[in-house]
């Protein structure tokens, strides 16, 4: 079936796109008001995209009222705190995703503790099992409702049950128990079944030929 994205309105354009580019990585975003107000809200059009410098991307869009929460404390100090959430945090993911006002602490509702970060002002989640400390690098427009906002990692928290390899910088990711999103409404997946597919090497490519 073919669909004109230019031509069916955003609306239509976004399910197509989140039923499809599956599964996502959830980023469990913690921000921080100028007054101090910490605010968190899951996003999961999220993904790294560089390595060197490390670089990460995270879409967000128009609130019921306007501007999220997350996004006006972007563009005023430039702070975050992106959690990946596994399976054993949905349900408190699920809660700091209510539409709250911007004086209720999504934190507080779900019942998270928090521990304190090491280069910016809000604090990251302690059931994550894996954390980012990040700062804005640029605000990208996309349209009337919708912004890209481009981050630079600058620490990392991972559990330490899911590291092999400290000096290398080893994760086992199995160990994360992560979940992805999937098409809306509702709709998860874990991250438990997987497979090996080593990359080919062209001399092996070649030699497979002959």
């Amino acid at each position: 079936m073919y669909f004109n994205c230019t031509a069916i309105g955003g609306k239509m354009s976004y399910k197509l796109l989140s039923s499809t580019i599956v599964p996502r990585p959830i980023a469990w975003v913690v921000t921080c008001s100028d007054d101090g107000r910490i605010n968190a809200a899951p996003f999961s059009f999220f993904n790294a995209f560089s390595g060197d410098p490390p670089v990460a991307c995270l879409g967000i869009g128009e609130g019921i009222e306007g501007p999220k929460d997350t996004l006006n404390n972007l563009r005023s100090n430039g702070e975050l705190v992106i959690n990946m959430v596994s399976e054993s945090n949905v349900i408190a993911m699920n809660v700091t995703a209510i539409p709250f006002g911007a004086e209720v602490s999504e934190l507080d509702e779900a019942g998270l503790a928090t521990h304190e970060s090491s280069h910016v002002k809000p604090p990251r989640i302690a059931a994550s099992p894996a954390s980012f400390e990040c700062r804005v690098r640029e605000i990208i427009p996309l349209g009337r409702a919708n912004h890209l906002i481009l981050v630079n990692v600058l620490a990392a928290h991972i559990d330490d049950q899911a590291i092999t390899d400290i000096e290398r910088c080893r994760i086992d990711a199995s160990r994360l128990d992560l979940v992805g999103r999937m098409e809306s409404p509702g709709w998860y997946v874990r991250t438990r079944d997987r497979f090996m597919l080593r990359q080919i090497k062209p001399e092996a490519w070649k030699a497979s030929k002959s």
